[in-house]
Parts: structure tokens; sequence; C-alpha cells
């Protein structure tokens, strides 16, 4: 902004006169301003909402309108503390018999206390840092190591530390460490079974190196083969390298082995999933709804606009922040795009779906409004389920819902199912692409309402342009008067200075 001196002859205070000459123009550019900022507040509130619309739109709903998506299936074991199922679509609605004959268990290898002597007590301290020498191992030699079938060689030399042979093991492809305190090696094959049994080969290769190390039998080691898990399912055995079986649908987790005891394993459609599935889905409608509902039904902020910066240089931080809520809140307040979505949604709600050629209702199985006068404000649209122990207004009824899942859940699976498909292509068809209007998956104008905004800011420069404009007028026309006076001054002095001279 220009720097200009003015009054300076006529001792006017021209910029709060031109202040208020410019004034009538000044507020028509805020105005503008005003009205573009609350245009952006509503982008954002449609933003907000969108995202959640959109959510019940793509996820839930998406799942929902597919039957196949309810089949989930569960298994009762009856002693839990012999095997686990985790139980798959594919798995039949049958009672099977199960017995854990043997679970697996790695292949180990624990060595002798090294630095012990004939009696196995222990006579050195040998640390990790030690070299092998101090273990007795007194020249180079190669261990060979069988793991499962095949053999591995390892080099070994007196001069290598305790640390750098468990290395050598490990590279080796087993599970090695060294017990610093107990001056013992403790060797495990990486899997289970029998398969992958571990064992080093005494044929004089090692010079002595096995000895030395405690990793022989009449040195004080122990050897425990690996073992395989054995079931029996109605009858036929099934043997693995781990204690977990994939069976026609079922992944069985033998846990705990007794030839002499024969559990039940029942599998079901999960009941307790699809009465969660469709609790969940009206929990998710519900809040949306309501949400809508007071967006729509806000409180009038009549006679509050957007703040200038004058405005806000008069008011407290607080009072600015309370101010500006009072809009948001009622920014989409009777908003017409707000009203078509969710009057769409409800009706969608309230039509019900077809099952087997039968016209059927949420109210059905259980599912109703409470009413005008029994529901809270902003939630007289939202769905509860009768009997539902979470809802204190309705868990002291009878839960149909339930009862109808357990007597009839195919009927129940094709009624949630084709009221989702309804409210999805309902949605759908909100949320299409419309060329320089909305693009998809928006359930509001994005576009337009982007275009919008862009011709608020073209609208703003020109405002601001006349401002200026006109402030330069004046401030011209002042301009020449204090010139004006400046020469009849000194006009007048010149005149004064003559007379004078008389």
């Amino acid at each position: 902004m220009p720097i200009r001196i003015t009054g300076m002859n006529s001792g006017l205070d021209t910029e709060s006169i031109i202040t208020e000459l410019v004034k009538a123009q000044k507020t028509k550019a805020e105005s503008v301003k005003k009205k573009q900022t609350a245009h952006e507040w509503k982008q954002d509130a449609w933003k907000e909402l969108n995202s959640k619309i959109y959510k019940l739109f793509n996820g839930t709903l998406n799942n929902m309108r597919f039957s196949a998506d309810y089949s989930k299936k569960t298994t009762d074991v009856s002693n839990e503390t012999i095997a686990s199922v985790v139980t798959g679509d594919s798995a039949m609605n049958v009672t099977q018999k199960l017995k854990v004959n043997s679970l697996s268990s790695n292949a180990y290898i624990t060595s002798g206390a090294l630095g012990s002597d004939a009696n196995g007590d222990i006579v050195k301290n040998i640390s990790g840092s030690s070299k092998l020498s101090e273990a007795g191992v007194a020249t180079d030699g190669t261990i060979k190591l069988k793991v499962g079938s095949q053999e591995k060689e390892i080099a070994v030399t007196a001069d290598m530390t305790v640390n750098d042979f468990v290395g050598k093991l490990q590279e080796a492809g087993v599970e090695a460490s060294y017990d610093a305190k107990n001056q013992r090696f403790h060797i495990a094959s990486k899997e289970a079974g029998k398969a992958n049994d571990i064992s080093f080969i005494e044929d004089g290769s090692d010079n002595g190196a096995l000895s030395a190390l405690k990793l022989t039998e009449t040195s004080g080691a122990s050897n425990i083969d690996g073992s395989d898990a054995e079931i029996e399912l109605n009858g036929a055995v099934y043997k693995s390298t781990s204690n977990t079986f994939e069976i026609n649908g079922l992944t069985i987790t033998a846990l705990k082995e007794d030839k002499n005891q024969e559990i039940t394993l029942t599998t079901r459609r999960d009941t307790d999933a699809v009465y969660n599935k469709i609790k969940d889905f009206l929990k998710e409608y519900n809040s949306l709804i309501n949400e809508m509902d007071k967006l729509y039904n806000a409180a009038s902020s009549k006679g509050y606009d957007p703040l200038s910066e004058d405005e806000k240089a008069e008011m407290t931080d607080k009072e600015i922040e309370k101010w500006e809520e009072k809009i948001k809140t009622s920014i989409l307040r009777r908003d017409s795009n707000l009203s078509t979505v969710s009057s769409a949604m409800k009706n969608i709600m309230l039509q019900g779906a077809t099952v087997n050629g039968k016209q059927m209702y949420l109210s059905e199985f259980g599912i109703e409004t409470l009413g005008y006068f029994s529901a809270e404000e902003n939630e007289r649209n939202a769905y509860h389920i009768n009997g539902d122990e979470d809802d204190s207004a309705v868990s002291s009824n009878e839960n149909k819902l339930k009862a109808a899942i357990a007597s009839d859940p195919d009927t129940v699976i094709e009624f949630f199912s084709q009221l989702s498909m309804n409210l999805y292509k309902e949605m759908n068809e909100m949320s299409s692409s419309v060329e320089g209007v909305r693009t998809f998956g928006k359930f509001y104008d994005d576009k337009k309402m982007e275009e919008d905004y862009n011709n608020y800011k073209t609208k703003i420069k020109e405002q601001e342009d006349k401002l200026k404009a006109l402030e330069d007028r004046w401030y011209s026309k002042f301009s020449a008067m204090e010139t004006a006076l400046a020469k009849m001054q000194s006009n007048q002095s010149a005149v004064s200075s003559m007379l004078g001279g008389l």
C-alpha cells in the first residue's frame, strides 16, 4: 500500500474523510468475501459429511448386499484344551469326532557342560568369548551335522570362540545358543517333525572336537528326536510336521495329546455374527441419519455472517470462535441436497425388501423407530432392535431378530442383503458423476461448489479493483485541492511581502 502524506495545507484529516467516502464500496467488497467464506465452510461441512456417507455406501452396504457375506461359520469344540478350530466358509454344518494321538515337536540336542570333568562337574569356566582350545579342542577339524536328510559340514578351529561356533551352527540351518551360566550348547531344529531330526556324525574327521565340545552321548550330550503330530478325524488318520491341520474347511490346531479322549467338533452357521452384522449396520446408519437430521434441522443463524478483519479486531478470540461456531453448525440448515439424500435413504429403509415373492419390512424382525414423542430430537428416524441388551430404550422387549435368525436364518439374510442392495443402488445413483456438477462418490455438487468458490474470487478482485480506483480518484481530488491551496498560500505570502515592503 502506498504511503500518502495529506492535509498539509488544508489541515483536513484526509484519510478519515476518504475512508468514509469509500465505505459503501468497501462494504460491497467485504460482503463478497463473507459470502465466499460461508461458501467455503459449507464445502468443508459437505466434505466431512460425504466421507461418512461414502463409508456406509462403499464399505458396509457394499459387503452386506451379498448374502455370502453373512455365511460365517463357527465350530464348537467340546474340549478346548485338546484342540482349537478356525472355521472356513466351505466347512460342512456337521458334528465330527476328533482324537489327538500325538503332538509335533522339534528335535533337540543339549550338550554336556564344557569345562567339566569325567563326573560332569564344571572345573573350568568357559564363556562365549573363550576359544575352543580352552574347551579342549586341540586341532582343526570338520564337524558333520545332519539336518533331516542332509549333511552339513562345519569347519572347527582351535582359535575359534564359542560364540563363533554357535554362529557356524546357525549358518548350518539350526537354532543354536550357548548357555554361559551352565556352559552348555542348546541346538534345535528350525521346523518340528520327524523329518527334521538333527544329529552329529562321528567319523573321526572332527579330530576329537565333538567330544571336547561335549556333543557326543559319551561326553554327556542328550538328543531328542523330533516327532510328527497325528490326529484322527472321523476315524481317518492325518499326520503333520506341525500341530495344525487344514481339513475340508477346518483349520484344526492340536493342543494336547490324549489318545483315550474323543472330542466333538460341531460346525454351524454363526448366528451371533449375522446378528452383530445387522446391528453394526443399523448403528452406522442411525449415526449418519441422526447427524443429517441434526444438520438439516439446525437452529437458524440469521443475522450472523463471517467476520471481517476489522470486526475480528474488536472481539476476543473466544467471542470469534463462538460467533463462527454459530454459523458453521447451521451451515447445512434446510440444505436441499441434504434433504434429497437423507429422504431417499429413509424411503428405502421404509420400503423393506421382497423375499421369495413376499414383501417384508424391518418391523417384522422387531426393528422399529421409537416414534415422534419417545425419541430424542433429531433421532426420530433411527432404528432400534427390540430386545437389544445394549439399547436401554428397547432392551426389555422381545428380541424378534435373534429368534428369526435362529429359526430361519436364510430369510433374514436374504431380506437384509436385498435391503442393502436397494439402498446401495439408490446411493450409487445419487453419487454418480455429472459433468461439471459432481464427481463419482460425491453426494453433493462438489464441482459446482468449487466453481462457485472460484467465481467469488473473481468478484472479490473486481470489487477490490473498484475500491482502489475510487480511493485513487478521491486522493487525486484532495491532492489537487492541496496543490491549489499551496499555490494560493504562496501567492498570498508574496502579496503580503510586497505590501509589507511599501
